[in-house]
């Protein structure tokens, strides 16, 4: 349930309209009530957030119902519509974000550290529903990095089926990431909620990493055993 608090609108705000905090109160960065992020104007039907980006709410049962529907059409190629339809709302977003945060910060993301850039980037994510992370950046200059989610919205939704599902979350990290440094990388989920693990976990990388990854995952290998052999520096010849 969602109230709308009684407020005075600043000048040049109609009361006819939903004021969002965002025109309240401009340069506010702590904006990490769900009240603050979003406004709900139900006279129109729109869900806007702080970015003043469109919102809609989707059920657990959609998101069933779109993965099902897939396996059902394309078999195990669903799996690669997912991670497409992800890797591409990656890259779109990763301009977005790159406009929406030197606006806001008056920076742009060359200037701040990284981890900071970062959790600017997810918090709108963890906000809407998608789970918290944790990004591990300590081998990025090895060609690859580990991301963790917490409470997957596609995972706790499916459950334990025994096999990775998060293939939407591994193509954002795709997309998002080659957006934002400008060169081609992948992504793959190394274990999942799904699976019966407490959270998921994500490599993404360049080709040749996410490649070996994908073979020995398929050949059986635990994440803990590709985690040490990627950092051996081993790779597929």
């Amino acid at each position: 349930m969602v109230f709308t608090p009684t407020e005075v609108a600043p000048l040049g705000v109609s009361l006819d309209q939903p004021v969002s905090h965002k025109q309240r109160y401009p340069s506010k960065r702590n904006h990490y009530s769900f009240s603050d992020f979003f406004t709900f104007q139900p006279e129109q039907g729109t869900i806007n957030d702080w970015h003043e980006s469109r919102n809609i709410l989707a059920s657990e049962d959609f998101i069933l119902a779109l993965i099902e529907g897939l396996e059902q059409e394309v078999g195990s190629a669903s799996s690669v519509i997912m991670y497409n339809i992800g890797k591409a709302w990656g890259e779109r977003d990763a301009a977005f974000f790159q406009s929406w945060f030197e606006k806001d910060y008056g920076m742009g993301l060359r200037q701040c550290n990284p981890s900071f850039a970062l959790e600017a980037w997810w918090w709108p994510f963890t906000s809407q529903g998608w789970g918290n992370w944790d990004v591990d950046l300590s081998d990025q200059k090895n060609g690859f990095m580990f991301i963790n989610i917490f409470d997957s919205a596609v995972a706790r939704t499916l459950g334990d089926v025994g096999k990775p599902v998060c293939h939407i979350y591994a193509g954002l990290f795709a997309g998002f990431f080659s957006n934002l440094v400008q060169k081609d990388m992948s992504c793959i989920e190394l274990q999942c909620y799904a699976m019966g693990e407490t959270y998921c976990k994500f490599l993404l990388g360049k080709r040749d990493r996410i490649d070996a990854a994908t073979f020995w995952q398929n050949e059986g290998a635990s994440m803990r055993d590709i985690e040490k052999r990627l950092h051996n520096g081993e790779y597929l010849s």
